[in-house]
């Protein structure tokens, strides 16, 4: 595979010129449709805005929204000034999003009203309290020292506030030759993105990713799918993801084929999508191919035109994966494996690939990526069909964790492999299955989820002496969260389970409440102290077993 060394402005200029009349975004329901030079035209306009508004080379732009088109001019409006977007979780409660713009450093938050249950704009006021009494772009908030500047997507207007269309005033004050040359001075090997993903320890990393990182990573996602300028690629997994954001919009653009967003995943917006715009692709976790295969409309809808796709995100069940293909009409549907701070794919099945591999494994490594199974004890490599640790190295390796240098070396060794902390085999012919997870890790419909930070934040209730939390199978997110607490002594009016599932749905997001929670005495421990979270899981699973027993048996 060739190697392309470009920034997002020059992918961007080169296929506007290859495909200019090309749809290049298409948002169904809200009626907006841009071609590839339409798209180019937006985002240059949004470069000059944020240059006009003061955004600089390396300054760091969070944005805060679900799958809006402002998004999408965003993400390369900032790689074509050289800012680096950050992607902030759209379920996000203020307890998260304080730690994520004070540990970017953010400059400039871009976001919407809220998503669910989340009021972004009661969220940033109360974080903010200045925001009431300063006028936009010149915040100065004793909590975040870099916030300057936050821009509204919307027609209401706030305290402090920009509104996006704000960009488009601002822009007419920027010459078009100042943007050319900034973007001639900006490096492939320049940070353009950086994810936040729970890590192995302690709170989630800044995950810093080039140009280079992403374009590379988004076209051989695209070769293993076969996709091409024709294709027509439906999107409803969130943009603030590595799978949206590189596996969706990085995949399309290297082709020059069109990208049809969902706002957020609805399983009838979903398969209306694909029917009327007749895509050729549809992205997803596997919950999400479920709730469309369950779904009671599924019949009255026309899946002829699909062909490819991707389902990632959590192990994919292979009963689903046959549906997918017979129901859906996805023969050309690959599996994907990695992790963001690999770009995120590291391996992914091909097309021609035959239908059991495609349903039992995670494919072979992307071309230009080197993988290894070594024994996590001794760092020897084994030999195929052992169990080991997944290692892997080349282009799609991330720069390293934001401002955690430990945490970097920790992760990417001096030779330049980064650890992944999963558990895989591979069997004689190159083939590579997960089997499990080193590391302490709930994956919930897709969602990476770091347990300690969930512990964190139950530590705050006032009631809880000590809490341990772990993942639990689950039959529709794959694993759903766990949380079993020792309460303090003498506590006169000790909460229920149901009063700390509610707490913690108060201060993170929902994805993040634990769905079961247990009072425990103690907890079994090694004999130097150290407690036995397998114990606890081992233990978890048991009760829910003799839960389903019961139901059952009461249902019969």
């Amino acid at each position: 595979m060739k190697m392309l060394d470009m920034t997002l402005g020059e992918l961007l200029d080169i296929q506007a010129e290859r495909y200019p009349d090309n749809e290049a975004v298409v948002f169904p329901f809200e009626g907006i449709r841009w071609t590839y030079s339409q798209f180019k035209q937006k985002v240059d306009t949004v470069a000059r805005g944020l240059i006009e508004m003061g955004v600089k080379k390396g300054d760091h732009v969070s944005v805060w929204t679900t799958n809006v088109p402002e998004w999408l001019l965003i993400q390369f409006a900032t790689g074509r000034i050289g800012a680096v977007l950050v992607t902030v979780n759209t379920n996000y409660k203020a307890f998260e999003l304080e730690y994520l713009l004070r540990q970017s450093d953010t400059s400039t938050l871009v976001m919407t009203s809220g998503f669910k249950d989340s009021d972004y704009v009661k969220i940033i006021n109360e974080l903010c309290p200045e925001l009431k009494n300063t006028l936009p772009g010149q915040l100065r908030s004793s909590k975040f020292p870099y916030l300057r500047n936050i821009i509204y997507i919307g027609n209401s207007k706030h305290d402090g506030m920009f509104n996006f269309n704000d960009l488009y005033d601002m822009a007419e004050r920027v010459e078009s030759e100042i943007l050319e040359e900034i973007q001639k001075g900006l490096s492939p090997q320049d940070v353009v993105n950086m994810q936040y993903t729970s890590g192995t320890t302690g709170f989630p990393k800044g995950v810093m990713l080039t140009h280079y990182n992403i374009i590379n990573n988004g076209n051989a996602i695209a070769d293993c799918m076969r996709l091409t300028y024709r294709d027509r690629l439906c999107i409803p997994v969130p943009l603030f993801h590595c799978f949206g954001c590189v596996l969706g919009v990085m995949a399309c653009v290297t082709k020059g084929a069109t990208m049809v967003l969902i706002d957020h995943y609805n399983p009838i917006k979903v398969m209306e999508a694909v029917q009327r715009e007749r895509c050729t692709g549809l992205h997803g976790v596997p919950t999400m191919f479920i709730g469309i295969l369950e779904n009671q409309k599924f019949n009255e809808y026309d899946f002829s035109t699909l062909r490819t796709g991707i389902m990632a995100g959590s192990p994919c069940p292979t009963k689903i994966m046959r549906q997918v293909i017979e129901k859906m009409n996805m023969k050309d549907i690959t599996i994907a494996y990695g992790q963001t701070e690999s770009s995120p794919v590291i391996t992914q099945t091909r097309v021609d690939d035959p239908i059991e591999v495609r349903v039992s494994t995670v494919g072979k490594p992307l071309p230009g990526v080197e993988v290894k199974i070594i024994d996590p004890d001794t760092g020897e490599e084994v030999e195929p069909g052992e169990q080991g640790e997944l290692i892997t190295r080349g282009y799609g390796v991330m720069k390293g964790y934001y401002k955690m240098e430990e945490a970097t070396k920790a992760a990417i060794d001096a030779d330049g492999w980064l650890h992944t902390g999963d558990l895989a085999t591979v069997d004689k012919n190159g083939y590579y299955r997960i089997t499990g997870r080193l590391k302490d890790m709930i994956i919930r419909g897709g969602e990476n989820i770091y347990p300690r930070e969930i512990e964190e934040f139950i530590y705050t209730h006032p009631a809880v002496k000590d809490v341990q939390v772990i993942g639990v199978p689950d039959k529709k997110y794959g694993e759903e969260v766990f949380a079993y607490i020792i309460l303090k002594d003498n506590i006169k009016d000790p909460p229920t389970e149901e009063e700390i599932i509610e707490f913690v749905k108060q201060g993170l997001s929902r994805f993040k409440t634990p769905k079961y929670v247990r009072f425990i005495d103690s907890y079994p421990m090694t004999a130097s102290g150290k407690i036995q979270k397998y114990k606890l899981r081992e233990m978890a699973v048991e009760e829910l077993i003799k839960l389903h027993k019961e139901t059952c048996t009461e249902t019969a």
